[in-house]
């Protein structure tokens, strides 16, 4: 059974004594972070360039707080807000479908592969918007997508806001424990950040800037 999120993300019910293995998405599976090349994709070079001038007191806000929730939520209010729901699910579609073969770490794909032959349960833990990364993950085959959840308005479009915490550091092991339990223990974790750290410490394998691999 799969049960959907209400902002694209998803997972199956994982059976007993199945293997669980997380993995960051952004820089882990693929070669760089997903959202900004998709806000950037989505804008164009004009509206990136006008866009990033009007975010340049948010910038230097995080040149001195460090706070990645708080820039990102700045970027999506400048970049998405007011878009519809079906609009972006589309847009991320196209965009996946456009930058599959330009983003995916091939090493990286042979080790989600392996797992998947060996029947564990692949969730991606990400800090991008779950809306986003759907298209990929269902590309992937992955069993579940957790990630950071933007805010729809009642017309159904981004208000700029977001449902949950960024989801990186202590939150990515905050919402694998809402999801699999307070008691859960990955068999596997891999990232390439000091925002997986958390995640990995709770595996038994732990992977960290183990995919170097390129397109």
């Amino acid at each position: 059974m799969t049960d959907m999120g209400s902002d694209g993300g998803f997972r199956q019910t994982v059976q007993p004594d199945t293997p669980i293995v997380a993995f960051d998405f952004d820089g882990t599976l693929t070669i760089r972070d997903s959202f900004t090349a998709f806000l950037r994709w989505r804008a164009g070079a004009g509206g990136w360039a006008l866009g990033l001038v009007k975010m340049a007191p948010a910038v230097a806000n995080y040149a001195t707080d460090r706070d990645r929730g708080r820039i990102k939520a700045a970027s999506v209010r400048e970049f998405l807000k007011g878009v519809s729901r079906t609009e972006l699910e589309a847009d991320a579609e196209t965009f996946a479908g456009e930058m599959w073969d330009r983003f995916m770490r091939p090493d990286a794909l042979r080790v989600w592969n392996d797992w998947g032959a060996r029947g564990a349960h692949r969730v991606i833990v990400t800090a991008s918007p779950e809306t986003t990364v759907a298209p990929f993950a269902r590309r992937l085959g992955a069993e579940a997508l957790l990630g950071t959840q933007l805010v729809f308005d009642g017309d159904d479009r981004v208000t700029g806001a977001f449902a949950s915490a960024n989801c990186r550091g202590e939150e990515k092991v905050r919402r694998l424990r809402a999801v699999y339990g307070d008691d859960v223990r990955l068999a596997a974790a891999y990232g390439d950040t000091s925002g997986d750290t958390e995640m990995i410490a709770i595996a038994g394998e732990k992977g960290f800037r183990v995919f170097t691999a390129r397109p």
